[in-house]
């Protein structure tokens, strides 16, 4: 995938030197830095997913003791830099980090006043919608402790993806709900599909292995390739086009035909994945007025060695901030020292960190 940008560097050359070789490499230095900026070699890997809960310890318990996450770490915050970071003004938030396998997910409970709950009627295809795919080593036994622990369903059950899907053909899934109303998938891979690490995981005898990717609803594939691809450097990793009844159940959209992308970082971790719903096109925009303490609020965070450069590549292509710009913490409080909110073309939120 290429970047936008036109590249138009221009060296001096002083009439009374014929051998410019200073001059050429600080040229050479400046053509260096602005092309890997404008092909968006800008973040390295997907540090964490995370959104907005209702209730900490409520959330804490669950996905700890039926999904088998690890607490690891638990921050109180407020002040200005947490209120310019998040949007929320008289923002106090409690911050929980959970790992399973080698992954994170981050929960936020607005102390001060919670937003807006997800909308009972959200569907699949809704463009606020986000997932985290968990990898299990069993789907039988997983969704049987699904079904044990009582969460809401959102696929009739676990489904098996046919051999009419070729690059998803084995796959099992199956998608569900916390008490708020996030959904989640467990997913098991066949021998043939899937990073090798979730193969060798599995044979140690644990159920809930960790997180494979965070998938999105998106409008236009090509038009998110421009945001995640030419400005945040991620690349294609594969794609597929899913159809059928079992796509149908585990969506529970009736005629649920997807056009799927996924993506990866340099560094592996966990993976983004567009899903963009070639039929049917009657699933709801983003809200516009969401704000970081409503229950629908998803952010991925990715890593990266220099914000700021990714502040300017952002405001030149007018995407939407959350944030007022890169916000420098005096105490790293939250586990970075930079960091901004903004939204993609569709709306999904995504934090830039600097450590």
């Amino acid at each position: 995938m290429k970047g936008n940008y036109k590249q138009n560097i221009r060296v001096g050359l002083p009439s009374e030197n014929p051998f410019p070789f200073g001059w050429l490499i600080i040229g050479l230095l400046a053509f260096v830095v602005f092309s890997s900026i404008a092909h968006g070699q800008a973040v390295s890997k997907v540090e964490s997913v995370g959104f907005t809960v209702s209730d900490m310890d409520k959330a804490i318990d669950f996905y700890t003791k039926v999904l088998s996450f690890e607490k690891v770490s638990e921050t109180e915050t407020f002040g200005t830099e947490f209120e310019h970071l998040s949007g929320v003004f008289g923002a106090r938030v409690r911050i929980v980090r959970l790992k399973l396998g080698d992954e994170i997910l981050e929960l936020t409970e607005y102390l001060t006043g919670g937003g807006r709950p997800i909308p009972v009627d959200s569907r699949s295809n809704d463009k606020w919608f986000q997932h985290i795919a968990i990898i299990v080593s069993d789907m039988d036994q997983a969704f049987e402790v699904l079904r044990k622990n009582k969460v809401h369903f959102a696929s009739t059950a676990p489904q098996i993806l046919p051999k009419t899907i070729p690059n998803a053909a084995g796959i099992k899934a199956f998608y569900f709900k916390d008490f708020d109303n996030h959904v989640l998938e467990i997913l098991q891979f066949p021998p043939d599909k899937g990073a090798a690490k979730w193969h060798e995981t599995a044979k140690l005898g644990k159920l809930f292995l960790g997180i494979d990717h965070t998938a999105i609803v998106v409008g236009d594939s090509e038009e998110s390739l421009k945001f995640y691809g030419d400005s945040l450097g991620l690349t294609i990793a594969g794609t597929s086009e899913n159809f059928g009844t079992e796509q149908e159940h585990l969506n529970n959209v009736f005629g649920a035909k997807l056009h799927i992308t996924g993506l990866r970082t340099k560094e592996e971790g966990i993976a983004v994945e567009f899903l963009e719903y070639l039929a049917p096109r009657d699933g709801k925009i983003f809200p516009h007025d969401t704000k970081s303490n409503d229950l629908w609020h998803w952010q991925t965070s990715f890593e990266t060695d220099n914000a700021q450069e990714l502040v300017n590549i952002l405001t030149k292509k007018k995407y939407n901030f959350i944030s007022s710009g890169l916000i420098e913490f005096s105490r790293n409080k939250i586990g970075f020292n930079k960091g901004f909110l903004a939204r993609d073309s569709d709306g999904h939120a995504i934090r830039i960190i600097e450590k």
